[in-house]
């Protein structure tokens, strides 16, 4: 599995790169977890509000501080 965290790096996109490890680890899944700060980047998913979450490539929350448990569930 791939998460991506899309943002520039504001305090929501650094906190949301903190739950996501969270939620993976309280999941115990394998996955790799890779903050995007690059705009161009983050335009090619169409995001317009940052902190978005990537999930093997598909766009699942965006201009949002999800928690922990919030993630938990958008993981499955």
């Amino acid at each position: 599995m791939k998460i991506e965290i899309l943002g520039t790096g504001c305090s929501k996109c650094q906190a949301l790169t903190l739950h996501v490890k969270e939620a993976v680890a309280k999941k115990g899944i394998f996955a790799q977890v890779e903050k995007v700060e690059d705009i161009m980047q983050i335009m090619n998913y169409g995001v317009t509000s940052t902190p978005a979450l990537v999930v093997d490539g598909k766009v699942l929350s965006s201009g949002k501080l999800l928690s922990v448990d919030e993630i938990v569930t958008l993981l499955g």
